[in-house]
């Protein structure tokens, strides 16, 4: 009889470290697909702000049509670029894409001082750094989850129940995104 008791105890342990370990990993992942959330919120709010920008600099600067389609096709892209690897490959091609609005803008002394121009370039560099918080935000939950996945004994149950690893939201080294667009008058 004692060793039925401890059978059932050993029982009851490992059902509850496995109820445990997998309600960790649905927090990790809800709090991972929270955190993407988060970026993709930043993401829109830059999205929207790039054609009250574009507008803004060609009326001063029309015959810059190169450089404004330039901006709406990487800006096109980043809209449907899906999963952190594309759309960080995609942030990257429009952040270079809004350095070069930002130079033209540089040429044009009067546009410098219209008050639409400057209040989306502090809303546009707001929004840079809340991309960058919810970026840092979003990988380290990231991280935990894929630290979890990895770890023993808990890559039991991630393998179980085919739990898989996240990608981080990478951008390369330099890109807008990583040093945000600053622009000296």
């Amino acid at each position: 009889m004692f060793i039925f008791w401890i059978i059932l105890a050993i029982v009851a342990i490992i059902a509850v470290w496995l109820a445990l370990a997998y309600n960790s990993f649905i927090s990790l992942i809800t709090r991972t697909k929270e955190a993407w959330a988060d970026i993709d919120v930043q993401l829109k709010r830059r999205y929207d702000l790039i054609p009250n920008l574009l507008e803004t600099v060609k009326g001063y600067a029309a015959h810059e049509s190169a450089v404004f389609e330039k901006v709406t096709e990487a800006r096109a892209k980043a809209l449907s670029a899906e999963g952190p690897a594309a759309k960080g490959q995609a942030e990257n091609e429009l952040s270079g894409a809004l350095k070069s609005v930002f130079a033209v803008a540089e040429a044009y002394p009067q546009l410098r001082a219209v008050e639409s121009f400057n209040s989306l370039q502090t809303e546009l560099s707001d929004t840079e750094n809340k991309i960058q918080a919810a970026r840092r935000f979003y990988n380290g939950n990231v991280r935990d989850l894929n630290i979890k996945i990895e770890s023993f004994p808990s890559n039991i149950i991630a393998n179980l129940f085919k739990f898989e690893k996240k990608e981080f939201f990478e951008l390369e080294a330099g890109s807008a995104e990583r040093e945000p667009v600053q622009i000296k008058f």
